[in-house]
């Protein structure tokens, strides 16, 4: 039987196959690379039966080397191959999708290894989709867009390179504003910076004429991201700038407690009276005077500001006018701590006990639980919706259930009496008049570390996501790496970050934000220290120049 080689390939599907078959022998030649496929068939049989015909004899033998496959036999004239491919095409073109799929799987499961290869590589773009282009050109520019707004600014860089079109969705889809306004909502550091260089103003507005372009945001970031690396150095290297006030006070000297925000500082003092300072100017706006003992706490919100005295009452006054809203007398001794939030109240008091408040309004306080376990003074106090923290002189740290204020257990580590304390989510940070701070995990009891530095007894301490900020009497602040230190392989010699000395007396009280520690102290003064705008001109590593305001009684 006169044998007839037919040629078929797929333009379409971008591929092709040669073979022969003689012998049991499978030649393939190097001009396979040419994507051809030689069918070898009778010339009586059905489009069908072409590719039965192609199985291989028994005792097939094919042969591999580095290059090409080679064979001995010669590949057919280039005229019959033309004839015959165009004729396979026509077949192919005839059948039904399903059996265009069918056949194509036939001869690629007859393929080998380096030729799946050459088709990977002609299918990947053929398979690939440029959504975000095409999505415009179907009136979806807000799909594009809403998918672009999830990448971080690395990605986003990318992305506007990628061509002109991804280009012009990220410009009129003001992504990077988007980028801005989505990292200022999620971190305080962001939202910080947008407010204090003023840039928040070109910020959650929709499109209007005072809006700059995506440029302008485009330009915007990487000055934010170097501005953020500027303080994290400032805060790691201990540079800032000095502001201080001077209390000078008449009669007793030192400042208790303070809190403080973007416009003033509120401070307690010893010589028993309230003191509202001017953030900018450092002036002192207004004197509260009512308490008969030193001031020992204080806490405030928009509306009012709580105190607690020596002379072991707490009173609340109007935060704008000064004016004494309400007098609350329940401890036999000094209230040495209290918080309030959400409409509940915790005082602590030199008499060994805690009381938990109702607050209905400024007016209308009442008393709600006296918690009683400690066996000595309870110096401090913390909570939030799930538990009361308590600390005391002795020893202990006690915890207890905010809903129904019932015991929960006690912390035990400090080797002396313990001075303060702050608690949020599951970590107790806590300092000791053992000199030491631990870190606790409330919920198991456990101590997770414990910092040592100070050289007497640690009066106050605060911590964020990143930092732990302390105050002790031996009149140095320390700032502690709060992530090395609850990991157990951190050394010990890496958790203190810096030591600040600027205090010449004991440091009662301390707060800080990603910007400022703003501290008060028995020398009678109230230091700013600010990681932000820091002069850099001739200054030594970690001294900057200071600027003092005296506010001297009449």
């Amino acid at each position: 039987m006169t044998s007839l080689h037919l040629r078929a390939a797929d333009a379409g599907l971008g591929f092709h196959f040669q073979s022969e078959f003689s012998g049991g022998i499978v030649n393939m030649e190097p001009e396979m690379e040419d994507k051809t496929l030689e069918l070898m068939n009778t010339s009586g049989m059905e489009s069908q039966n072409l590719v039965d015909d192609l199985s291989p004899k028994k005792n097939t033998v094919l042969k591999l080397s580095n290059g090409p496959v080679v064979g001995s036999r010669k590949r057919p004239s280039e005229g019959n191959y033309e004839k015959e491919k165009e004729h396979c095409i026509a077949l192919f073109d005839q059948w039904s999708e399903a059996d265009q799929v069918e056949f194509v799987e036939r001869l690629i499961s007859r393929m080998c290894h380096y030729q799946h290869g050459h088709i990977n590589s002609y299918l990947k773009p053929m398979l690939q989709r440029d959504f975000i282009t095409a999505l415009p050109a179907q009136g979806l520019d807000h799909i594009a867009e809403n998918i672009l707004s999830f990448l971080d600014a690395r990605s986003l860089c990318s992305a506007e390179l990628v061509c002109k079109e991804w280009q012009r969705v990220i410009s009129e889809g003001m992504l990077w504003k988007k980028l801005i306004e989505r990292m200022v909502r999620t971190d305080p550091l962001w939202k910080g910076l947008s407010e204090r260089h003023q840039w928040e103003k070109y910020l959650f507005k929709n499109r209007t004429s005072e809006v700059p372009p995506n440029s302008y945001y485009h330009s915007l970031y990487p000055k934010i991201i170097q501005d953020i690396e500027t303080i994290e150095a400032n805060w790691r290297c201990g540079r800032h700038n000095l502001q201080r006030i001077q209390c000078r006070s008449e009669n007793s000297k030192g400042v208790y407690c303070l809190q403080y925000d973007d416009d003033k500082i509120i401070s307690g003092l010893r010589d028993n009276s309230i003191k509202i300072w001017d953030k900018q100017s450092l002036e002192c706006l207004k004197i509260l005077t009512g308490h008969t003992g030193s001031v020992l706490c204080l806490q405030y919100d928009e509306r009012v500001i709580v105190t607690g005295s020596s002379d072991s009452t707490v009173r609340v006054w109007e935060v704008t006018t000064g004016e004494v809203l309400n007098t609350l007398i329940h401890h036999n001794e000094a209230v040495l701590h209290l918080r309030f939030a959400n409409g509940l109240m915790v005082t602590c008091s030199k008499d060994r006990s805690i009381a938990v408040w109702d607050m209905a309004s400024p007016t209308d306080i009442s008393l709600r639980r006296v918690l009683v376990g400690h066996r000595a003074a309870v110096n401090v106090v913390d909570f939030d919706d799930k538990y009361i923290v308590s600390a005391s002189g002795d020893r202990t740290i006690k915890v207890w259930s905010t809903s129904t204020c019932e015991f929960v257990r006690t912390l035990n580590g400090h080797k002396r009496g313990i001075a303060c304390l702050q608690y949020r989510d599951r970590l107790v940070v806590s300092g000791s008049s053992d000199n030491t701070i631990r870190l606790w995990d409330i919920e198991c009891g456990a101590c997770l570390r414990v910092l040592e530095g100070h050289e007497e007894l640690v009066r106050c301490i605060r911590f964020d996501n990143k930092r732990i900020v302390s105050g002790a009497y031996d009149g140095k602040i320390k700032v502690w790496d709060l992530q090395a230190a609850l990991d157990p392989r951190a050394p010990a010699s890496t958790l203190c970050l810096r030591t600040l000395v600027e205090h010449s007396g004991r440091v009662f009280r301390l707060q800080f934000d990603e910007f400022q520690i703003i501290s008060s102290s028995h020398d009678d003064t109230i230091l700013i220290w600010d990681f932000l705008n820091v002069s850099t001109n001739g200054q030594s590593e970690g001294r900057s120049p200071s600027r003092t305001y005296t506010y001297i009684s009449r």
